[in-house]
């Protein structure tokens, strides 16, 4: 029913602005979970995969972005998502960045945003996690808060990752949002290593006081060279982290000249950075090896879409932008494509 819906309510919610119609698109998604409108998909046992030491009902997740807050994770799940990220989060709440900050270019099948991590704060978010029902893996993508010096860094991620790392079931450093000022700058290898080095030490904590394991992940950004994409690879293997996401949005502009809205600042997303997204994927997977997990995200707003990113070399996908172009539908219709792709590359 909501598949046959969205349609039609698309051109109001697009006749508001960006952030207003993100508010009243949740309130519509909660109250239709509420009647039991939304018809959860349900995931067959040949859809899901074992990754990181978790169980990924099916293959398809909603990135970090939409659900900031943690407020909406069952009834996004109810739409059928096999594992949603929530973020980003950071350890003391933040406004974000001054209004307008949220952009359609409906031309392009895109967003531009320039939000900074708005966020009612870590504890907050923590709580919420706790109380979820949705049976699926949940990440929380954690971000650095905008008055924290990059000297500072890693213990401002730390701070962040002790509140909501009990209440999670993946944590993805966020360190390629083009959103807070020089927060880009924390991919580089020397910048990148003591963050994830104190991470790794607060999860040891972590195991040590309550065995929880949890995977930690880093999401990096389309605008590296193959160089830099190689160089993180090799320290994601050498420390061990657990896995990457390929990728956060981008500051080019060349694929949307001339569209209304693409002189704004901030990151693009959607349909016109899928090839740039999909072209980090076999870069990282040659330098990852076949054994660290690989989730693609950015462009993906078709089941052909997500089907290249696995033939690409990734296990799981994302999507957000796509989701609020083309809707729920979205899900029904990656879903079905990616069945068939693993149907028909597991061997008989």
């Amino acid at each position: 029913m909501i598949n046959a819906l969205y349609p039609l309510i698309r051109p109001l919610l697009f006749s508001l602005e960006g952030e207003r119609a993100h508010e009243v698109t949740f309130s519509m998604l909660e109250t239709a979970h509420k009647l039991g409108l939304l018809g959860a998909h349900e995931s067959r046992p040949e859809e899901g995969v074992t990754l990181m030491g978790l169980r990924f009902p099916n293959r398809v997740g909603l990135a970090a972005g939409l659900d900031k807050n943690a407020r909406h994770i069952d009834a996004l799940g109810a739409l059928g998502f096999g594992f949603i990220e929530a973020g980003t989060v950071t350890a003391q709440p933040q406004a974000g960045n001054a209004k307008p900050r949220l952009f359609r270019l409906p031309e392009a099948g895109a967003l531009i945003n320039r939000m900074g991590f708005p966020n009612e704060g870590a504890e907050v978010i923590a709580q919420r996690l706790a109380q979820r029902r949705f049976k699926g893996p949940c990440g929380i993508n954690i971000g650095k808060n905008a008055t924290t010096p990059l000297e500072d860094a890693a213990r401002n991620y730390v701070e962040c990752f002790r509140v909501v790392a009990p209440h999670a079931d993946y944590v993805t450093v966020n360190v390629s949002s083009p959103n807070t000022a020089n927060l880009r700058q924390l991919q580089q290898v020397d910048q990148l290593r003591p963050i994830l080095d104190a991470l790794l030490e607060a999860r040891v904590q972590l195991v040590s006081s309550s065995g929880k394991q949890l995977p930690i992940l880093v999401k990096v950004s389309p605008d590296l060279s193959s160089e830099d994409f190689a160089a993180i690879a090799r320290l994601v293997r050498e420390l061990r982290i657990d896995g990457v996401i390929a990728t956060n949005t981008t500051i080019t502009r060349e694929v949307v000249k001339g569209v209304p809205n693409s002189e704004q600042q901030g990151g693009l997303s959607g349909a016109p950075i899928r090839s740039l997204a999909l072209q980090s994927i076999p870069i990282l997977r040659e330098h990852l090896g076949k054994d660290v997990p690989l989730i693609a995200v950015g462009g993906i707003d078709s089941g052909a879409a997500a089907v290249a990113a696995l033939q690409a070399g990734a296990d799981l996908i994302q999507i957000y932008t796509g989701l609020i172009y083309r809707g729920p539908k979205l899900v029904t219709e990656i879903l079905a494509a990616v069945g068939s792709f693993t149907k028909s590359a597991r061997p008989t």
